[in-house]
C-alpha cells in the first residue's frame, strides 16, 4: 500500500495576493495594536512582589546582568539587556546556543542572568541551565508559563504570558514579546530611578548621539576665545568698533569696560538702523549707539540651552561671561549650526 504524505510547501511571498480594501488593512493593523495594548494592561498586577526581588537582586549585583533568551526572546533579551546598560545596569545579551559553546564563561558569580523564554521549556535554555545553577547566581526568568521548567528553577519567576498573540495564527510571536519587551522597559526604569540616574549620565552612555551633544556639549566648547571674541573698550568710536566687526565677522562686537566686564554690544542690526539716519555715527562713541545691559549668557550653559535663548529673543549671538560677569567669549547662530544644533 502507498502512503502519501502531504507535501508542506515553503510560503511564496510572490503568489497571487488576496485583495485586501484600504478599510480592512486598517481594521487588521488597529486588531494587532488593540491586542497587544490587552496584553500589556494584564502586565499590571503582575508588577508584585516578584517584580520588587527581581529589581533588589539586580540593585545588589555587583557585577552585570547578563541576559539571554533564544528566537524572538533573544532579540528582545538584547534590546532589554542595551537599556539596561544605558540606563545605569551594566548588561548584555549571551546567546544560549553560543553559551554551551564557550561563551557561558562569561557568566561570572558575582553576576545575574535575566533568562527570557515564552514557553520556559527553550532546550538550549535548559541546556545551560545546571551551569547556571552551580555557578550559584541569582536567576530570574520571564516567561508565559509560571509551571514550566526554567520559571521553577529561579531564583525568581516574572510572568510575561498573554492572553493570545495579535497574530490571527496564533504563531508568531507578537503580543507575547510586546510584553515582555514592556516588562524589561519596567525593570530598567525602576532600577534608573532607584539608582538616581540622571539625563546627563545618560549622556554620558550616548556621546555620538543629538541627544549626548544636547545634554553634554557646553557653550564653552564651541564658543570663540581670546583673539577671536570680537570686543572693544568703553572708548572706543564706532568707527572702530565696525572694524572690529569686521574682522571678527561674528555679526557683532561687545563693549567692556576697564575691568573686563560686558557693559554692552553692538550688532549688525545696530549698524543698519543707524544707517536708515541722518547722523554721521563714524565719529561717535561707542557708548552712545550701542545696546545698554546687553544679554550675556554665561560658558558653562548648555549650547542647547542657548539656542533656545537665541530663538526666543530673537538674537542671533551672544557674549560670553563667566560668574564674575567677566567677558571670556562670543557665540552666535553659526557656531550652534556647525556644532550640529541647528
Amino acid at each position: 500500500m502507498n502512503i502519501v504524505l502531504n507535501e508542506v510547501m515553503p510560503f511564496n511571498p510572490n503568489r497571487e495576493k488576496r485583495a485586501a480594501s484600504p478599510k480592512a488593512l486598517k481594521d487588521m493593523g488597529r486588531a494587532v495594536l488593540e491586542t497587544e495594548a490587552a496584553a500589556i494592561n494584564l502586565l499590571l498586577p503582575r508588577i508584585n512582589d516578584d517584580f520588587v526581588k527581581a529589581c533588589q537582586i539586580m540593585l545588589n549585583c555587583t557585577a552585570r546582568i547578563v541576559v539571554t533568551g533564544m528566537g524572538k526572546s533573544g532579540h528582545i533579551g538584547g534590546k532589554i539587556a542595551a537599556t539596561l546598560a544605558s540606563t545605569g545596569s551594566p548588561a548584555f545579551f549571551v546567546h544560549p546556543g553560543e553559551a554551551s559553546h564557550g561563551d557561558l564563561g562569561m557568566i561570572t558569580y558575582q553576576d545575574v542572568v535575566l533568562a527570557i523564554s515564552n514557553s520556559g521549556e527553550t532546550d538550549e535554555l535548559l541546556t545551560i541551565l545546571p551551569i547556571i545553577q552551580r555557578l550559584d547566581v541569582p536567576l530570574i526568568a520571564m516567561t508565559g508559563n509560571p509551571n514550566s521548567t526554567l520559571a521553577k528553577s529561579a531564583t525568581v519567576h516574572i510572568d510575561v504570558s498573554v492572553e493570545k498573540e495579535a497574530c490571527p495564527l496564533g504563531l508568531a510571536p507578537t503580543a507575547s514579546t510586546t510584553a515582555t519587551l514592556a516588562m524589561g522597559d519596567a525593570l530598567a526604569v525602576a532600577l534608573l530611578e532607584t539608582r538616581g540616574f540622571t539625563a546627563e549620565n545618560f549622556a554620558h552612555s550616548h556621546p555620538g548621539g543629538s541627544l549626548g551633544r544636547r545634554l553634554l556639549i557646553r557653550v564653552s566648547d564651541i564658543m570663540h576665545t581670546g583673539n577671536a571674541i570680537p570686543v572693544v573698550s568703553e572708548d572706543a568710536m564706532v568707527s572702530e568698533a565696525l572694524l572690529e566687526m569686521t574682522k571678527k565677522g561674528l555679526g557683532f562686537t561687545t563693549v567692556v569696560d576697564d575691568n573686563n566686564l560686558a557693559i554692552g554690544m553692538f550688532t549688525d542690526g545696530d549698524l543698519r538702523r543707524l544707517l536708515d539716519t541722518p547722523k554721521d555715527f563714524r565719529n561717535m562713541k561707542i557708548t552712545d549707539v550701542m545696546i545698554k545691559n546687553c544679554m550675556t549668557i554665561q560658558a558653562e550653559l548648555l549650547a542647547a540651552q542657548a539656542l533656545e535663548i537665541m530663538q526666543s529673543q530673537k538674537f542671533n549671538a551672544f557674549p560670553v561671561v563667566n560668574q564674575h560677569k567677566a567677558l571670556v567669549g562670543a557665540i552666535n547662530m553659526h557656531d550652534l549650526l556647525r556644532a550640529g544644533f541647528v
